[in-house]
C-alpha cells in the first residue's frame, strides 16, 4: 500500500425494490392525504419489498453495482460491514447472508453494525479507520434496510415516513488528494426513546403479549426528533469541516440522512448553506434509514453532479440517538 493515501470510496451503488407506493396509495390505507404527508414530509412515494422478496438480495444488487464501479470483483474483498437496523435475521444478523450471496468465500470477515439511521456514516468511518491500519486493502460498506416490514400501517404519523432500500461504497486507497478528508461521529443516550421498537429483544422477546400491545412496530416522538437531529447535524457537520481544515464555503455538496424535507431544509437554514447544494431524493424513496445517505450518493454520482474533486459531506441522525459527519474529496 501506498503510505500516501487516504482511504474514500472507490465505487457507489444502489437498489430499491419495484414496488412503489405512493401517498394516494396511502390515502386508501389510514386516514391521511397526499396534501398533508407532503406538506409535513416532501414524500410523494416510497419502494416497499413484497413479501416474498428477500431484504438481503438488495443489498447484493447494491454491492455488486458499488464493486463494478470500482472494478472490483467479489473475491477481491477482505471485508465487510452492513449497517442496519433491522437485519435479515436477529442472529446470525445480515452481513453472512450478503456474502453468501456475492460468493465472497471463507476468511473474509464481517459484521453487522447497528447505529440508527446514521449506521451508514458510521460503518464508513470505521472502514476507513481499518484501511488506514494496512491490514485491510477493500472494504464493502452496505447500508440496507426494510423498515416496511416494522411500520404499523395504522399509525398515519409514521407509516407514510419509511421505504425499503440499500446502499453500498468500495472502500479502499485513494489516489492523489481524494478521499475521506476527515469524520465526526457522536451520540446522546439520553434521547433514545425518541425513535424506537420494544419488541423483539432480549427486554422483550417476541411473545402473543408482545405482539397484542404491537410492541414491533417503530415508535418516534417527532417534535424531539426534528430538534435534535438539526442541531446535531450542524454540530457534526461543523466539527468534521474543521477537522478537514475546511469551511462550509469549500463544500461542493452535502448528501444528508433522507428523513424527511423540512428537517433537510431546516438544516440547511441553519448552518446557512444553500438548498441547491443539497442532495435531496426523499420524495422519492422516503426514509431509507442507513440505506438513504448511499442511495443519494449514487444517484448523484450517476448523474454527475458530483464530480472528481468536489468536496462532499455526508451527514446523519438517528435512533440512539447518534450523529456523524465525514468529509471527503470525491
Amino acid at each position: 500500500m501506498n503510505h500516501t493515501r487516504r482511504p474514500g470510496i472507490a465505487g457507489i451503488g444502489a437498489a430499491v425494490p419495484d414496488l412503489v407506493l405512493t401517498n394516494a396509495d396511502l390515502e386508501k390505507m389510514v386516514e391521511t392525504s397526499d396534501e398533508w404527508i407532503t406538506s409535513r414530509t416532501g414524500i410523494k412515494e416510497r419502494h416497499i419489498l413484497k413479501e416474498s422478496e428477500d431484504p438481503a438480495d438488495l443489498g447484493v444488487q447494491a454491492a455488486q453495482r458499488a464493486l463494478d464501479q470500482a472494478g472490483l470483483s467479489p473475491q477481491d474483498l477482505d471485508f465487510v460491514i452492513t449497517a442496519t437496523n433491522l437485519p435479515e435475521l436477529p442472529v446470525p444478523g445480515s452481513s453472512p447472508f450478503i456474502c453468501e450471496g456475492l460468493k465472497i468465500g471463507k476468511d473474509v470477515p464481517f459484521f453487522d453494525l447497528i447505529a440508527g439511521c446514521t449506521g451508514f456514516v458510521y460503518a464508513l468511518t470505521v472502514a476507513g479507520d481499518l484501511v488506514r491500519s494496512e491490514k485491510y486493502e477493500n472494504i464493502l460498506v452496505v447500508g440496507l434496510e426494510a423498515l416496511s416490514r416494522f411500520t404499523d400501517w395504522e399509525d398515519r404519523l409514521t407509516c407514510v415516513l419509511f421505504g425499503d432500500g440499500a446502499g453500498a461504497a468500495v472502500v479502499r486507497s485513494m489516489p492523489d488528494d481524494r478521499g475521506i478528508l476527515a469524520s465526526c461521529l457522536s451520540a446522546d443516550s439520553s434521547k433514545w426513546n425518541l425513535l424506537y421498537m420494544e419488541g423483539g429483544g432480549i427486554k422483550y422477546p417476541a411473545s402473543p403479549k408482545t405482539l397484542e400491545r404491537r410492541m414491533h412496530y417503530l415508535r418516534m416522538e417527532g417534535g424531539g426528533v426534528f430538534k435534535s437531529a438539526v442541531t446535531m447535524m450542524e454540530r457534526t457537520t461543523q466539527k468534521a469541516l474543521e477537522d478537514a481544515g475546511l469551511t462550509k464555503e469549500d463544500v461542493d455538496w452535502v448528501v444528508p440522512h433522507q428523513a424527511n424535507l423540512r428537517i433537510l431544509r431546516a438544516f440547511a437554514d441553519r448552518y446557512e448553506i444553500p438548498m441547491e447544494k443539497v442532495i435531496v431524493n426523499v420524495d422519492r424513496y422516503g426514509n431509507t434509514s442507513t440505506a438513504s445517505i448511499p442511495i443519494a450518493l449514487s444517484e448523484a454520482v450517476a448523474d454527475k453532479r458530483i464530480r472528481p474533486g468536489h468536496i462532499v459531506v455526508l451527514n446523519a441522525f438517528g435512533a440512539g440517538v447518534t450523529y456523524g459527519a465525514v468529509v471527503l474529496r470525491w
